[in-house]
């Protein structure tokens, strides 16, 4: 199954995503994509990482090339986030460069053939009504490409509102 969880800032759809798939049985991953810039990211980390443990997630990093990714067993896997993985394939020179979208969906197909539930988290775009320009404006539109795209294969589409699910398409498990 695969799960699209979109909201804003603070939304509450990293604790949402989570919940469904403590719901879940087998093998947990946590395909983290932040990367650590410093000791305060570090500490970030660490701190995520021993949270997650107890849940009973093994942490996968992947802040780029997520096609790159082999997971060890079926089982669920939550991507957190796609916002951060479009800006690291968009701006790191390691990244895809323009081609980030592209590979970040070459990736999302690889990584759902190796799961029996794939749950992704992103961002909203273009719900601000904002115009943007420039470098923001060509993050804004990867990620819309990449999230409109996932969101047209995945099973269920749900957007998180002050901790509230609201489902677009497929029903709340």
């Amino acid at each position: 199954m695969l799960t699209l969880v979109l909201g804003g800032a603070a939304s509450g759809k990293s604790e949402y995503a989570e919940s469904l798939v403590l719901k879940t049985t087998g093998p947990r991953y946590y395909l983290a994509t932040m990367q650590v810039w410093d000791a305060e990211c570090a500490a970030r980390v660490e701190k995520h990482r021993k949270m997650r443990a107890a849940k009973q997630f093994e942490t996968v990093e992947c802040p780029l090339h997520l096609g790159n990714v082999s997971l060890p067993a079926r089982g669920t896997a939550l991507l957190e986030d796609l916002g951060n993985l479009a800006a690291n394939e968009l701006y790191d020179p390691a990244g895809a460069g323009e081609n980030a979208a592209k590979a970040i969906l070459h990736g999302l197909e690889s990584l759902a053939a190796q799961c029996e539930n794939l749950l992704v988290v992103s961002n909203e775009v273009f719900s601000g009504g904002a115009d943007y320009a420039g470098d923001t404006d060509r993050y804004l539109l990867a990620l819309a490409q990449v999230n409109n795209a996932f969101a047209a294969r995945a099973d269920a589409v749900v957007r998180v509102v002050c901790g509230i699910p609201v489902y677009y398409k497929g029903v709340e498990k």
